[in-house]
C-alpha cells in the first residue's frame, strides 16, 4: 500500500500511484515505470506516468494511455506518459517521486 502522502487527489478521488503502475508493469515493453500526481488547476494533481521502454520497444503514449483506459477507472488514467531513459533512485533502490517533479 502506498504511503499517504503518495496519493493522488484527482477529480475529486484518490488514487494510489502502486495500482497504476501495476497496470503499466504489465504491459509488453515497459521496464519500469512510476506514477505522481502533479498540480492542476482544474483536477487538484493531474496523474502523469514516467515509463522506461525495455530496449528495442517501440511503445507510444496512446498504447499506455489504451491500456490503462481499458483498466483503471476514468479517474486514474494517467492525463500524460513521458518516456525517459531511467527513473532517479535511492541508494537502496526506491523510485525517488519527488525528484521527477523537480
Amino acid at each position: 500500500m502506498s504511503r499517504s502522502d503518495e496519493i493522488i487527489k484527482t477529480r475529486g478521488e484518490k488514487v494510489s500511484p502502486i495500482q497504476v503502475e501495476n497496470v503499466l508493469f504489465g504491459l509488453p515493453g515497459v521496464k519500469e515505470a512510476a506514477v505522481v500526481g502533479v498540480p492542476d488547476e482544474h483536477l487538484g494533481e493531474a496523474i502523469r506516468a514516467y515509463v522506461v521502454r525495455e530496449e528495442g520497444s517501440s511503445l507510444k503514449e496512446a498504447q499506455v494511455v489504451r491500456a490503462c483506459r481499458e483498466q483503471l477507472e476514468a479517474f486514474a488514467v494517467p492525463h500524460e506518459v513521458r518516456f525517459v531513459d531511467d527513473l532517479p533512485k535511492t541508494p537502496s533502490g526506491k523510485v525517488r517521486r519527488k525528484s521527477l517533479l523537480a
